[in-house]
Order: C-alpha cells, then structure tokens, then sequence
C-alpha cells in the first residue's frame, strides 16, 4: 500500500476562527517538555509535563495518522499498514471501536481536562469524518469510505457516497451507539451551538427511536423504520432447531448479540441526560420491559442471543445457533440493573436473581460461562474448527471467536444485593484515588517517545526500544491511544480536584 499523504484541514464543522477564540491558547513552548528518564512525584512538575504529553500525542495522531480527522484501530510505524476490523483503505476510517468514536471521545477528555483549542478542534475533526458518513437511514456501519467510487462506500448524508451503496445502520459491535454517544457528548460540551452537529445528533436519535420494535427490542440494524410486531414472551422453539429456525436476514430481527443490550441502554441513558425529550426515557423503559419478556423459561431462565419476531431463539451466523447465551445473558442482567437504578422501579429487578441461579449452575469445571447452551439440556455447544460442525467437544474449537468467557457472576449478585438492600438508585460517583492516577500519569509519560508516539507490538504491548526493530511490525494502535489520553486526563481533573477548597 502506498504511503498516505494527510493534509491537515480546517474541519467544516468550524465555521469561523472565532468559535475556538473564546477558549484560552495553549502554548507548548510555555510549558516544559516531560523528561523521559524521570519519574514524577510532585503535581508541580507532573501536571505540566503531562499538559506536553498530551499536546504531542494528539499532534501526531491528528498530522500523521487521522484520514480526514478518523481513525482506524491499527497502523504500522511505517504508515504503509491500515487496519480496522480487516484491511483498510488509505480512504477508510473506521467506525466501530476503538475507531474513530472512540477516539473522539479521549480527544474531548483531554480537552475537558485541560480546555487546550487543539484537543477540541481534533475532537470536531472526528465528529466531522463521522457526519460525513452518517447514513441516509440514519446511523453508521462499520466503517466510512471517503472515496465516492469506494468498495465499501455507503449512502451517505453528505451526498458524496454511492447512490446504491450500502445504507444498513448497524448495532452491531456498538457501531451506531458509539458514534451517536461521541458526537451527543460533544454537542452538550460545546460553548457554542454548531448547526451541523446538533442536526446530526438528533437525525441519528430519531432513527434510533425508530429502529425499536413495538415489543421494545432493537434489530441488529436497520435500512428504514422497522414495522411494528407481536407482543409476546420469550419460548423455545417446538421444531428441530439443528436443522430448522435459520433466516437469512437474521439481523432483521430481535438481538442481544455483542453487548447490544449494555450499549444501546448506555446511549438511550446519555440521550436522557442531555436532552428534555422525554421519549429517550420511554425508549430506555421499553427496552428493559422487552429484556423481561425475553428471558427464556424454566429450566433455563435466561436470554438467547438471537430471536424471531415471536421471541423463539433462532441461527445467526453459523457458528451462533439457537441457543442460551452466556455472555449475553450477563449483559441483559448488567442491563437490568442499570435500568432499575435510572427508573427507580424494582420490577427490572424480578428476573435476576433466577438468571444469576441459571449462570451459577451453568459454569464450566474451570469456572468460566461457555457462549452457547444446548436448550433445554444445558450442555454447553461448540463448533469443530473449519467444518463448523455441531458439538459437545471443546478440543477444537474455532480461534476467531470467543466460546468462553470469564464469568461476572460474583460481580452481579454484589450489585443485585447492593440495590436490594440500599437505596434503588445509581451509586455515588466514587472519587478517583490520585496517588493511583498520579503513579499511572507518571508511567505513561516513560512509554510516549520523543515523536509523542505510544509504539506497540500490535496487541496493546508497549514496545520501548524500536530503533533496531522492523517498523512495518511495530504499530500505532487507537486502543492504546484512547486508554492513555483518557487515563491522562483523569489524572488533570483530580489533581485539578484535589487543590479545590
């Protein structure tokens, strides 16, 4: 791949230098430059030296590795390899986290912190590259294409994309959600009212709204307002599911796959916050009364990853069969909660303690949660390597997919009795220990390189001595990125915190 040529560029989300006039200049040629060899104990000392980091950091992500103000999740030292989920375009950006979303969200962390006009104006660029791909239906996929004849160019907005391009607003792997949180977040943190912003924010809320079935659950995305359906609770399917209950447009269809319960609630909760709309609270309702009606029966009372219209799990792809699903069953739980603690009402509350039972009975000698359980017997279900076959047998198992997981059953019944006995609202936020942030801010500087680059190995390892290494195998990662600026500014704000009377 060629090597790709970034211009910096005045985001189109900024329609005159004076909108960035009214914050306070930040120069770094005022403020002493972290020494690489030293640790910091003293806030004096560290609090600049980590205003710096921050400043070269977000420098050189914006000059050298944003596409038009985006981001994918991985890009080689040598600029020649983009990634997202797959190869990337030197003309995609990537949606999906720890793309560009979330890297607009450290961006305004650290403008939060530290109220410096760059962190901004980089956090606009990325809101600008994810307007530029918002979709006429309303959402994003998994990526944007900037080039108008682009494989994967969609039916932008913006007019610039493909007129019969892809126009498939997705859920999934928290595309959409991500994306409407960051650019919700920065239109409330804005000073000034930005036209653009505000009219996207809402457009992708409406369409949200929209994309949720009359039953309160959402589809995995969404091409137009979905048609309203049955009213019903979750069942087992009474035909041979192994060979039957396959849909080709399964993603049309009631999901939880992916965190889609967790995330979706995260999104419908900031909607309440920033704005008096109150159908945003409605939604969120509706959502948690939809997680009840689809939790599965006796002897297995918890939640499928994927459902039909009459609540029934069926295939998704083929290696997610009908089945009881662990990881989405802690998330409905984790969800539940979270919808309990925002309303008040303890009736999000009446399904855990029995789905908390079903997981506690269901671990794995090894004290893990398999993916899949049979129905109704409960056997935990796995797929052979390559055939893709059925199976009981874990010894080969497909290595692209996460078939167990650790479980957070201890965890949710910690905070299911918390709410049981305490007060049904969410708990006080917990002050953030500045001895520990202090440590982190300090290590963090150590691993930044004099080109203001945290240089990783490609799984979010710190690679410190680079010179005598192949660069094309060495990586600038957005994960490691978003985890560092936002630990950064964590640190600012409590030390910031900490001087206050």
């Amino acid at each position: 791949m060629p090597r790709t040529t970034v211009t910096r560029r005045t985001s189109l989300l900024l329609t005159s230098a004076t909108l960035l006039s009214r914050l306070p200049s930040a120069s770094s040629a005022a403020i002493p430059q972290p020494a690489t060899d030293e640790r910091y104990t003293d806030d004096r000392q560290l609090i600049p030296a980590v205003r710096t980091a921050l400043q070269q950091a977000v420098r050189f992500m914006t000059d050298t590795i944003a596409v038009r103000g985006g981001y994918v999740y991985q890009v080689s030292l040598d600029l020649k390899q983009r990634r997202g989920e797959g190869t990337a375009t030197a003309t995609e950006i990537w949606v999906q986290p720890p793309g560009t979303p979330a890297v607009g969200e450290a961006l305004l962390d650290a403008f939060v912190a530290t109220r410096d006009p760059q962190h901004l104006q980089a956090a606009l660029d990325a809101a600008d590259a994810l307007i530029f791909g918002q979709l006429e239906s309303g959402g994003w996929a998994d990526r944007v294409d900037f080039d108008p004849q682009g494989k994967n160019t969609g039916r932008y907005r913006a007019g610039r994309g493909k007129a019969k391009g892809r126009n498939y607003s997705t859920l999934d792997d928290d595309k959409s959600q991500s994306a409407i949180r960051f650019l919700m977040r920065l239109d409330h943190q804005l000073e000034f009212k930005n036209e653009r912003l505000h009219e996207a924010v809402s457009f992708a809320l409406e369409s949200l709204l929209k994309a949720q079935f009359a039953n309160g659950g959402f589809p995995q995305g969404w091409q137009q307002p979905v048609e309203p359906g049955p009213i019903v609770n979750a069942s087992f399917p009474d035909y041979d599911w192994k060979t039957s209950g396959r849909f080709k447009n399964y993603w049309d269809f009631e999901t939880l796959n992916d965190g889609l319960a967790g995330t979706v609630t995260r999104t419908l909760e900031l909607a309440c916050q920033t704005s008096r709309d109150t159908r945003y609270r409605e939604a969120l309702i509706r959502f948690g009364e939809f997680l009840i009606r689809a939790q599965l029966p006796e002897p297995q009372p918890a939640w499928a990853q994927q459902y039909n219209h009459q609540l029934q799990p069926i295939w998704a792809r083929r290696f997610e069969p009908p089945a009881v699903a662990g990881f989405e069953s802690e998330d409905a739980i984790q969800t539940l909660l979270t919808i309990a603690e925002i309303t008040g009402d303890p009736k999000f509350l009446k399904p855990i303690p029995a789905a908390l039972a079903w997981i506690k009975r269901s671990l794995l000698p090894d004290g893990r949660l398999a993916r899949f359980y049979e129905m109704r017997t409960n056997k935990p279900l796995y797929f052979v390597r390559d055939s893709y076959e059925l199976t009981y047998d874990d010894s080969m198992l497909p290595t692209h997919y996460s078939f167990r997981a650790e479980s957070r059953h201890a965890q949710l019944q910690q905070r299911l009795q918390t709410l049981q006995t305490g007060p049904l609202a969410p708990a006080p936020t917990r002050k953030p220990n500045l001895k520990t942030l202090r440590q982190d801010a300090s290590n963090i500087l150590q691993e930044l390189d004099s080109a203001g680059r945290w240089v990783s190995d490609g799984k979010g390892h710190i690679v410190s001595n680079t010179a005598t290494q192949d660069p094309a195998q060495l990586w600038i990662e957005s994960a490691v990125f978003n985890k560092r600026i936002t630990r950064l500014a964590n640190y600012l704000q409590a030390a910031a915190d900490n001087t206050k009377p």
